[in-house]
């Protein structure tokens, strides 16, 4: 059983895991995404998200306690001049983590650890996604009556000038006597 296991030591001394973590965090903020396998991803996101939400208020505290952290004066100085000001307003959730496939050697589960705010595919800066519609055949009326309307019309509208003549023949006049008629016309 799991009970009271909230760390995943990694299969590390502490400070090994310490240290590894401080790396990749440093490595996280100056780079915006890095590739690690899937548990020091996670690992990572319950490490560096504290951090983020520390570097809203810009006191010299926050930074010391940041510095202590991450021992990176450049990564320090990133993280309180830009991350913050790109998550001011955001309540938690700073990095995503997406699974790709599994590493060929060892088979082990890779994921990419990003920061949310930085990524232009999934941002506000991506084109706004297309209406989606629906294949079903029944459904409401209201989108069948709207699409069908201008079709109605312009139906209508190829009808009218068309004037249709069709010479219709007499009962009386049988096969025969159509025949003897073209007989005579072409001169026999």
């Amino acid at each position: 059983m799991r009970h009271g296991k909230k760390v995943n030591h990694l299969g590390r001394t502490n400070s090994h895991r310490k240290a590894m973590l401080s790396n990749m965090a440093t490595s996280l903020i100056l780079h915006k995404r890095i590739t690690t396998t899937l548990a020091k991803a996670k690992a990572l996101r319950v490490y560096v998200e504290p951090l983020i939400t520390k570097s809203k208020s810009d006191t010299t505290h926050s930074r010391r306690t940041v510095f202590s952290y991450l021992k990176d004066k450049d990564a320090v100085s990133i993280l309180f001049r830009e991350v913050a000001e790109k998550v001011a307003n955001r309540p938690g959730g700073y990095t995503r983590i997406i699974k790709l496939e599994n590493r060929l050697g060892d088979n082990a589960e890779v994921a990419i650890i990003e920061l949310v705010d930085y990524n232009t595919v999934y941002g506000a800066d991506a084109a706004p996604a297309a209406k989606k519609t629906t294949r079903r055949r029944g459904g409401s009326g209201k989108a069948k009556t709207a699409d069908a309307a201008p079709a109605e019309e312009a139906v209508v509208v190829e009808e009218t000038p068309k004037a249709e003549t069709t010479e219709e023949t007499p009962a009386a006049e049988t096969p025969a006597a159509t025949d003897k008629e073209e007989n005579a016309e072409k001169g026999e």
